[in-house]
């Protein structure tokens, strides 16, 4: 397949209530940023100021055409809550129906 789509994923944290974490993503949808989001909770652990942590958490994926990932990006970085924000990107296949829908 050649129809590529980027997806971004990132975290937020589990304590935000269900309408702080809709309000964030909606904001970048609504700005054109990605043309989809998927929320999920998770339990993440990890290894923070030399302790381990665990803690529930939002996963956050959005799907985005790969010429605006990194302006997506960008926006995540500049109002995410974290001091260190997980923000992994990669670009997928798709089909050519859904790769037309994400080109918008």
């Amino acid at each position: 397949m050649k129809n590529r789509i980027s997806i971004v994923q990132t975290t937020l944290p589990g304590d935000l209530l269900e309408p702080e974490v809709g309000e964030w993503v909606f904001s970048k949808i609504s700005e054109k940023l990605a043309k989809c989001a998927h929320r999920i909770r998770v339990q993440s652990m990890y290894q923070w100021d030399e302790k381990i942590e665990f803690c529930p958490e939002w996963r956050i994926q959005f799907k985005t055409d790969p010429e605006t990932k990194s302006e997506l990006i960008r926006a995540i970085q500049s109002d995410h809550p974290y001091d260190v924000p997980q923000i992994l990107a990669w670009d997928a296949d798709s089909t050519e129906d859904y790769f037309n829908w994400v080109q918008g």
